[in-house]
């Protein structure tokens, strides 16, 4: 769980996003960085046993600086006022297919799977679906999933008008196969972060997703 304070630092960050409040706040964001740890390491306590490819992880490993990348964006603000935790057996930077927390007033939610994958592992992962489709329906339509989920997000960025290029339209899949992104999510008040049972319910959300994750894992690492 977090703390009050944690989340009105965020807040308070989106009211004054610049690095004179900033520095100001030293002390706060410091507080700030230790709860947001400590929720990671509770986090991974729990799923570690409940998904072995996530054993090598370290805190620092599913921890965004917060600090925003502003080189090419038009929004100049320095600090992220969201709070993002990505757990994966992959690099963090890397594409791969995990589990996603994000936590701000605005819009928290957890979630995961493969957000936008490269043009050679699309493939790969369009390939698994062709041929193993029935296990892609099994696992989405799956009782713990649909509860959690419902379905893969869809919208008109991440899905295709048209089927992709070698698939017919009346594949039994094809609505699956037109997808760019991979991923499910579900949408929580950000009050519900101090609360003592946090930790747990995300844990269940996430151990829900993780037959995708292994799906999609498996169709990047299968040989041709």
């Amino acid at each position: 769980m977090l703390s009050k304070e944690t989340l009105q630092f965020l807040e308070d960050l989106k009211a004054n996003n610049n690095r004179e409040w900033f520095l100001a706040n030293k002390k706060r964001y410091e507080a700030y960085k230790a709860d947001y740890h400590k929720l990671i390491g509770d986090l991974l306590n729990v799923m570690k046993p409940l998904d072995p490819s996530l054993e090598m992880l370290e805190v620092k490993d599913c921890a965004f600086r917060i600090n925003r990348d502003i080189r090419f964006s038009k929004d100049k603000s320095p600090y992220k006022t969201h709070m993002g935790i990505w757990l994966t057996s992959g690099v963090k930077n890397a594409e791969s297919s995990g589990y996603y927390l994000q936590i701000s007033k605005e819009n928290s939610f957890v979630g995961g799977g493969m957000y936008c994958p490269m043009p050679e592992q699309l493939q790969k992962i369009r390939k698994e679906i062709n041929f193993f489709h029935e296990d892609l329906e099994q696992l989405v339509h799956d009782k713990n999933f649909q509860s959690t989920y419902g379905d893969l997000n869809r919208d008109e960025n991440s899905t295709l008008k048209n089927p992709p290029r070698g698939y017919e339209k009346d594949h039994p899949a094809i609505e699956y196969l037109k997808l760019k992104s991979f991923t499910a999510t579900q949408k929580f008040n950000a009050s519900a972060a101090t609360q003592k049972d946090f930790v747990a319910e995300i844990s269940k959300k996430f151990f829900a997703l993780k037959p995708l994750n292994d799906f999609i894992n498996r169709a990047l690492t299968s040989e041709e």
